[in-house]
């Protein structure tokens, strides 16, 4: 495949969890960070939670911190984003990106990497 391909998304009430998965096979060596990103209706997208691709490092939004967490499983080629505790303003279309720059949200553009075509989560009771 040429670009990340999300799955993983649905219904979940406020409190519940959801685990994203970030099939990129292409993508999980040591030259591509991984990154997950959200776009809700109305809003800019936002990083959420990236883990580097030199040592593993991760980087998350404050918004989500304590809540989510992401990792990679190089076996698979998959990389996860668990989200528990979620709130209705986690919901929005979640993208999983790959690209050769550090997890600085700055460094990240949908003009530039490697972009999936995004999966739906909401989050209501």
């Amino acid at each position: 495949q040429l670009q990340p391909v999300e799955s993983g998304g649905g219904l979940v009430q406020p409190g519940g969890s959801l685990r994203l998965s970030c099939a990129a096979s292409r993508f999980t060596s040591v030259h591509y960070a991984i990154g997950w990103f959200r776009q809700a209706p109305g809003k800019g997208r936002e990083g959420v939670a990236c883990i580097s691709n030199s040592d593993d490092g991760t980087t998350y939004a404050d918004s989500v911190k304590g809540r989510f967490a992401i990792s990679r499983d190089n076996a698979k080629n998959t990389v996860f984003l668990q989200m528990n505790s979620l709130k209705p303003e986690d919901s929005a279309i979640y993208y999983c990106a790959a690209d050769a720059v550090p997890c600085l949200w700055d460094m990240w553009s949908i003009d530039a990497g490697y972009w999936g075509q995004g999966t739906q989560v909401t989050v209501s009771s």
